[in-house]
């Protein structure tokens, strides 16, 4: 699966983004991350506080910033791999 077809496959049926448990499992699986004085990069995903206050468009795209991450950083088949393994109740929806 190239990047492009992944990013397609991923907005499927109205997907956002893995739903907090499943994102945060994808990006602890990033490799390279690093601590850049108080952040991180790549910023870590719009989880606990930061989900309520995040729109779905910004979810959307801090997502695929983690999946540009992983291809870039040579992640991509782990990276795809786990998204294939997501059930349905793993992602959040549009409503």
């Amino acid at each position: 699966m190239t990047f492009d077809e992944l990013i397609a496959e991923v907005g499927r049926d109205g997907r956002i983004c893995p739903q907090p448990q499943a994102w945060s499992r994808l990006w602890e699986m990033l490799p390279d991350r690093r601590q850049v004085g108080a952040d991180w990069e790549p910023s870590p995903p719009l989880i606990l506080a930061a989900w309520s206050h995040s729109s779905d468009e910004q979810k959307r795209e801090r997502f695929r910033d983690h999946l540009r991450w992983a291809h870039d950083h040579d992640a991509f088949g782990r990276i795809e791999q786990f998204i294939s393994s997501l059930k349905p109740d793993d992602w959040h929806t549009e409503l």
